[in-house]
């Protein structure tokens, strides 16, 4: 594994170790406009990679298949959906509009923000897992920039989920180191993911059409679940949408332009 993959892999933790960071510089948390702009940017961009980076090479590695190659994408597009729709079941999680606040933000509490940050950067980090893994495999569908702009993407989405952790836990009297680390420790399982993806999809080299779609299911429900009710939340909502367009064609052009 190359230094460049490594440091691709390790991108979306720099952006939520950022936004935990905010606790010790703001006092009031990140503002709403800018809150909206970060996540409808980062929903575009992950909605694009879904389908040039992801779904498109899926395909491609199944072009033998004939007319048959959407096969692979559709089961494991479909996996990747009803894994996120089971873990969102059945794991006992906050949303993330929903924060901790008040007297009764105790540990219980904590540990399930950290829960449901984390459980909204498990797909994030095997999609980034996904997209280096048909890289370091020779996809001509999937470029470095795609990847990296992917990575960037998610990233900048990360910023935002650091400081819903770790500034509401400040403000109910956490030390704020201790609350950085919580945000911190959300972010965590993004390398993870990402890592035991590459790993899986190097030493099984068949089942990378479904690593892929897997990944694109699990983002998609991701947009939809969390990303878009965030951006659209409150007045001038329009203001997510216009940056999730931008998001979206930025990442359109950079993966078509550059692939």
């Amino acid at each position: 594994m190359t230094i460049d993959i490594i440091k691709g892999i390790f991108i979306p933790l720099i952006g939520t170790t950022i936004g935990a960071g905010a606790v010790f510089v703001l006092s009031k948390g990140m503002n709403q406009t800018m809150q909206r702009i970060l996540t409808g940017f980062a929903g575009g961009v992950m909605v694009a990679a879904s389908i040039w980076s992801l779904l498109i090479p899926a395909m491609e590695y199944s072009s033998h298949m004939g007319k048959m190659s959407f096969i692979p994408a559709a089961v494991g597009f479909w996996a990747g959906v009803l894994f996120l729709l089971f873990l969102d079941r059945h794991i006992p999680h906050m949303h993330l509009d929903k924060q901790c606040e008040g007297p009764e933000c105790d540990i219980d509490n904590n540990l399930m923000m950290v829960l449901a940050v984390a459980l909204h950067n498990l797909p994030e980090g095997m999609a980034v897992g996904a997209i280096w893994a048909g890289l370091i495999n020779g996809n001509s569908e999937i470029s470095m920039a795609a990847a990296v702009v992917l990575s960037i993407g998610i990233a900048i989405q990360n910023l935002p989920e650091g400081a819903i952790i770790s500034m509401p836990l400040a403000s109910n009297g956490m030390k704020k180191g201790k609350a950085f680390l919580y945000g911190f420790a959300s972010g965590v399982v993004e390398p993870l993911g990402a890592l035991l993806t590459i790993v899986a999809a190097r030493f099984i080299i068949p089942a990378l059409p479904f690593t892929l779609s897997f990944a694109a299911g699990a983002m998609i429900y991701v947009v939809v679940e969390e990303l878009i009710p965030e951006m659209s939340q409150g007045k001038h909502s329009n203001i997510g949408t216009i940056f999730f367009s931008a998001g979206f064609t930025l990442m359109m052009i950079l993966d078509v332009a550059l692939g």
